[in-house]
């Protein structure tokens, strides 16, 4: 066997039949690769549980909006994998200033560009808009 073939696995087992340096460095780099995975997952769903108490406690606000634009962006989908669809709503409320809202499918569709009614929502969940008549 070449020289460098036994240095290598010298490396992991050592020369007194321990682990050798080699084996340590990657034995710490797979758990630290492990411990970060575990944090991020950790901190999404940390992360989302806060965000679904404080939309809990968030009072259901109701104000005159107007659609300004609507959105859908699709991820996945190549090859065998299908496909998903998030769908936006952007709300000009009172003062100019501008809310985009993820919705599904169904309440997208119900909404177009320049309608003018009430938005509901509470905290960042939409509950609902309701139309109001336009002079035409």
């Amino acid at each position: 066997m070449p020289e460098f073939v036994n240095d290598f696995f010298n490396d992991f087992s050592g020369d007194a039949g321990g682990p050798g340096p080699l084996f340590l460095v990657v034995t710490l780099f797979m758990f630290a690769v492990l411990a970060l995975f575990i944090g991020a997952f950790t901190f999404g769903i940390i992360r989302a549980l806060l965000r679904w108490n404080r939309n809990n406690k968030s009072p259901l606000v109701t104000v005159p909006a107007s659609v300004i634009a609507k959105r859908g962006h699709v991820s996945g989908g190549s090859g065998d994998t299908s496909s998903s669809t998030s769908y936006y709503v952007t709300f000009e409320v009172r003062g100019g200033e501008r809310q985009e809202i993820q919705m599904t499918g169904p309440q997208f569709g119900t909404l177009i560009e320049g309608d003018r009614g009430h938005l509901s929502t509470q905290g960042t969940r939409y509950k609902g808009f309701t139309r109001t008549p336009q002079d035409r």
